[in-house]
């Protein structure tokens, strides 16, 4: 038997794990699927699964949404920090470059801006970025000592390209690891995996779209034209 619902509490992935750990634990549970972006819970099993007995084994921090089942936002909607943050980049990059406009230099501009910026949000929520991070991308998996040090390296190729420093090592680099996060992304899309998209860290609460999958694509293009 499938059962659905919304639940409200969640704070970070270890109230989704918490939460998966707590259900499966249940009498006639086979399976728990619960996403942390849209407070979402689905559960199969061999019997009916009394809320009650749910709520009892979640604690009260957490609590089932009775007026909200199966809802759900819209890609749109949960993208919109996404899309902001970009408008943003524009503009600033824009600003930078208003009195002498030369395209490579508009180019690093935002490219900087734009690691300085996500970077700042990996570092809001750093304890948990690791390992959503890790859920994706391929060497992150292999290591998390490289998820750990991955806001450090995204500042510092916003400093390299924010001052015009070292452009086709930094480019080159840049080129690396966003490929890789791209095949990681491109391989959760097909699998349809319900899982975070770590980009702004882990408070802003992304899916994993086909947003993150063309924002990727934007920088690897940028990064390849210094190559070049």
């Amino acid at each position: 038997m499938k059962k659905t619902f919304n639940i409200s509490g969640m704070t970070c992935l270890s109230c989704q794990k918490f939460i998966e750990s707590k259900i499966s634990s249940l009498p006639n549970v086979d399976n728990v699927l619960v996403s942390f972006e849209n407070e979402y819970v689905e559960i199969h099993s061999k019997s009916i699964i009394d809320d009650n007995d749910i709520q009892k084994v979640i604690g009260s921090k957490y609590s089932i949404d009775y007026n909200n089942k199966n809802k759900s936002k819209s890609k749109l909607s949960q993208l919109k920090p996404l899309f902001l943050i970009f408008i943003y980049l524009v503009f600033g990059t824009y600003f930078l470059n208003y009195n002498s406009f030369t395209y490579k230099k508009s180019m690093t501009d935002f490219m900087g801006l734009f690691f300085l910026v996500f970077s700042f949000f990996k570092f809001l929520d750093y304890s948990t970025f690791p390992i959503s991070f890790s859920k994706y991308d391929p060497i992150a998996k292999k290591s998390i000592l490289y998820a750990k040090a991955y806001p450090f390296l995204e500042l510092i190729l916003a400093i390299c390209f924010l001052f015009n420093w070292k452009i086709k090592i930094t480019s080159l680099i840049t080129f690396c690891i966003l490929l890789a996060t791209t095949l990681g992304v491109i391989k959760s899309l097909f699998s349809k995996d319900q899982i975070e998209c770590a980009c702004l860290g882990t408070s802003m609460k992304l899916p994993m779209t086909e947003a993150t999958l063309i924002e990727n694509i934007i920088m690897i293009s940028m990064a390849s034209s210094f190559l070049i």
